[in-house]
């Protein structure tokens, strides 16, 4: 599965992607995990399967869910919190539910 975590520069993201790449491994789990900027979601560069959205990001939300709704992607919007997740695991629990909801959205009936 790949992510892409955006933030404005790709800074914060990158501590974020750094740190659920880490959490994945422990767990077992293979992620690509890249960081980047909003407009790689329109331009599908590094495009995942899942964005994950810097909470400072949140006016810009809509805008990264139609770019992303063009490739079938995920989106999550991060707590405010998020920087202090050190270990990555509620990032990863975040990944995680969005996905399982996305399967049982996408199971027919």
């Amino acid at each position: 599965m790949k992510i892409l975590v955006v933030c404005g520069a790709g800074a914060s993201s990158t501590f974020v992607a750094q740190r659920l790449r880490q959490a994945a491994q422990r767990e077992g789990r293979e992620l690509l995990v890249h960081a980047g900027v909003p407009g790689m979601v329109a331009t599908g560069t590094d495009a995942g399967d899942v964005v994950l959205v810097g909470p400072h990001l949140a006016s810009a939300l809509a805008d990264i869910e139609r770019d992303a709704a063009t490739r079938q992607a995920r989106v999550v919007l991060l707590p405010e919190d998020v920087f202090g997740d050190r270990d990555g695991t509620r990032t990863l629990a975040l990944v995680t539910a969005s996905t399982a909801a996305d399967s049982i959205e996408r199971t027919p009936r």
